[in-house]
């Protein structure tokens, strides 16, 4: 996925192709982790290095997925995928933390990232996750808060951390996807 990072030789924004999710140690085929909790990223492993070192980036997006955890009558659960859209038209920015692997299968590093999330605001609280205990959503940057983000001043991670915020008193809508048709066999 395409991935603006800040590239402090150069002084510019550049996009870098990465897969999503770290590798997990022992099948990096898995991805495992997907997200960062804003809340620790800047402490836990495997985020906090890439976090202090400014390996920070940003995903460009329109709406975004979630998902609801729905029970099933036979006691199963399934994930209800919705779509959220802010209906405005405008790019927003997802924020993304980013590290490089060396991986003895590949002959080069892997770029890999994860998601950033935050709590759930009020729309997805109620309307998506009302039975979750902790729900989550994407961290959604403000458009004064790439640059800190990214890491273009220098900024403390403190700073950078701060700008990590859930984002509410939005006129969104959410609406479930559609189930796809099953396929028939022949």
């Amino acid at each position: 996925m395409p991935v603006i990072v800040w590239d402090a030789e150069t002084g510019t924004r550049r996009v870098v192709q990465m897969r999503w999710g770290f590798p997990a140690p022992r099948a990096w085929r898995r991805p495992r982790p997907i997200h960062a909790r804003a809340e620790t990223v800047d402490a836990k492993d495997p985020f906090r290095k890439p976090f202090h070192g400014g390996q920070r980036g940003i995903v460009v997006f329109r709406t975004f997925n979630e998902g609801e955890e729905v029970v099933k009558p036979s006691g199963k659960t399934e994930t209800r995928q919705w779509t959220v859209d802010p209906r405005d038209g405008q790019p927003r920015g997802f924020a993304f933390v980013w590290n490089r692997f060396t991986l003895p299968d590949l002959p080069v590093p892997m770029l890999a990232c994860v998601m950033v999330t935050v709590n759930a605001n009020q729309l997805i609280r109620r309307t998506i996750k009302p039975l979750e205990d902790d729900p989550r959503m994407p961290a959604i940057l403000e458009d004064d808060a790439w640059s800190t983000w990214l890491g273009e001043d220098n900024p403390s991670p403190a700073a950078a951390r701060a700008v990590l915020k859930t984002m509410e008193g939005v006129n969104w809508q959410a609406a479930p996807e559609p189930k796809k048709p099953r396929s028939r066999k022949p």
